[in-house]
């Protein structure tokens, strides 16, 4: 068996349960946005030198293909529908809160580039607003996802850009945007 089928060659894919749609569906863009998430993720983990959040995004990565399944499940699908537990959004929540709380974090708008594995995750962070995006429009469109699938991305959306700026400030860099103008702004005012 190859993984070269040739069975897409006409533009089409196949969603889980042998469903047949067109590489350009919006379900298929939005489970590619995660599954480019989940790269990039990847790439942040491997030049992260922060072990405990290598461990949490290795975490992160393997939730993220649960999402994914989600999402290449249609309900008309003969494969089940994967669930995503609250518990996977609740987690999230949780680290948001005990990063957000740490001394000293910024929490201005940030400009990217001060630290490279922040960088990194900056882009993840972008990716995945995107994958949001994709999501609510397939809602709009009236297709059925999983309720949890749009929490956990909005939750993990947050959570990236903590870990970006927990890395700057342990690098004791600063990507503040309005450090150089001395200009105040409201707390947590991210730059999306």
């Amino acid at each position: 068996m190859s993984i070269a089928t040739k069975r897409g060659d006409g533009g089409e894919t196949g969603l889980a349960g042998g469903i047949r749609v067109s590489k350009s569906s919006l379900r298929v863009e939005t489970y590619g946005t995660v599954d480019e998430l989940i790269s990039t993720l990847g790439f942040a983990r491997s030049i992260c030198d922060d072990a405990d959040l290598r461990e949490r995004t290795k975490v992160i990565q393997r939730e993220l293909f649960r999402i994914g399944s989600g999402l290449a499940t249609p309900p008309e699908s003969k494969k089940p529908q994967v669930p995503v537990p609250e518990e996977m959004v609740d987690r999230l929540t949780a680290q948001v809160h005990e990063i957000e709380a740490t001394e000293g974090l910024l929490a201005d708008w940030s400009v990217s580039g001060e630290h490279t594995a922040a960088a990194v995750y900056d882009m993840a962070r972008t990716i995945c607003r995107r994958a949001e995006r994709h999501v609510v429009r397939l809602i709009e469109s009236g297709e059925a996802v999983e309720p949890n699938i749009l929490k956990y991305l909005n939750r993990l959306s947050d959570l990236l850009w903590l870990y970006g700026r927990k890395l700057e400030r342990a690098a004791g860099v600063s990507g503040s945007l309005r450090e150089a103008t001395g200009r105040e702004g409201p707390r947590w005012s991210r730059a999306w």
